[in-house]
């Protein structure tokens, strides 16, 4: 019997330069070639999302220019965003009894914990907390060409019935020889799901900036140069969803398609002064801009 022409989720790769870059031709890859599903958070008249697996490449992730424009944000929520990933600025949300989070990913990433059956809120006490970026730098300091330097995020037993699971799986990385007696990090991260228009440029500006604190420690641990190489960024499930698709979009769409990215996107040092007062103000209060502040 001959399958339906969409049932199969399309496979898409994509190579962009920088952050900005990439995004923008992810965006535009999954609007013109991904399939129409429907999702578990569609409103009765919304259309079906714009669907596909999806991986890009970031060729210079530390690239300037680093930061679109256009992303759903400003600078402010994306240097919130970032020491949340990097500083678990956020980890005390985490109460599931209460209503609240059931996980950070820095929570997840640095320090990792199973938790009690269908209790997100009670740790196990038979394991206690893993740094897993702490092994993955020593991993990598100690052996340079391991291929066993990952973390992890999902719990089994527990995150199948939560109500927002993880979409982070797992992060995997590898060294690579450089010049002079150098070494490149090269960076991957492995996606369930992603609303690729309102999430995936904050997440990779979190995550390739982690790779920039992961090539800092490298280099304490060793005393070698070391440099940041390729991101990569693989999503099972990388969307758009119908409720975006609307006139708005579709302009920005055409943008896209008939003019460079650089016209939309900013060099992070323009954004410097911003992001300082956004880190000072979260140094003083990690809820500064949650209360309103």
């Amino acid at each position: 019997m001959e399958q339906p022409e969409n049932s199969n989720l399309p496979c898409l790769a994509i190579c962009g330069e920088t952050v900005p870059e990439a995004w923008e031709k992810a965006v535009l890859a999954v609007y013109r070639h991904g399939v129409a599903v429907s999702t578990e958070y569609d409103s009765p008249d919304d259309p079906p999302s714009l669907d596909a697996t999806v991986m890009v490449e970031v060729k210079r992730p530390l690239g300037e220019p680093r930061v679109h424009k256009n992303f759903p944000g400003g600078p402010v929520e994306l240097e919130t965003y970032r020491q949340e990933v990097l500083d678990g600025i956020h980890d005390h949300w985490i109460n599931p009894a209460e209503g609240k989070w059931t996980y950070t990913y820095h929570q997840r990433l640095f320090a990792y914990q199973p938790v009690k059956k269908g209790d997100a809120a009670t740790p196990s006490r038979d394991f206690p907390p893993v740094n897993q970026l702490e092994q993955m730098i020593k991993k990598l300091s100690q052996t340079a060409y391991t291929r066993r330097a990952q973390a992890v995020t999902w719990i089994p037993h527990n995150d199948p019935d939560t109500d927002d699971p993880p979409c982070l799986q797992r992060v995997w990385a590898r060294l690579m020889p450089g010049c002079e007696n150098g070494l490149v990090l090269n960076l991957n991260t492995h996606w369930r799901s992603r609303d690729l228009y309102k999430a995936w440029f904050m997440n990779v500006f979190a995550f390739t900036d982690m790779q920039r604190w992961m090539a800092g420690k490298i280099r304490e641990e060793t005393g070698r140069p070391v440099t940041c190489g390729r991101y990569v960024d693989i999503c099972d499930s990388l969307h758009i969803y119908g409720s975006y698709r609307t006139e708005s979009l579709e302009a920005e769409i055409e943008k896209m398609e008939t003019s460079p990215y650089t016209s939309r996107a900013w060099d992070s040092s323009m954004l410097e002064p911003i992001f300082e007062e956004a880190r000072e103000n979260l140094s003083n209060d990690p809820d500064f801009y949650s209360r309103g502040g």
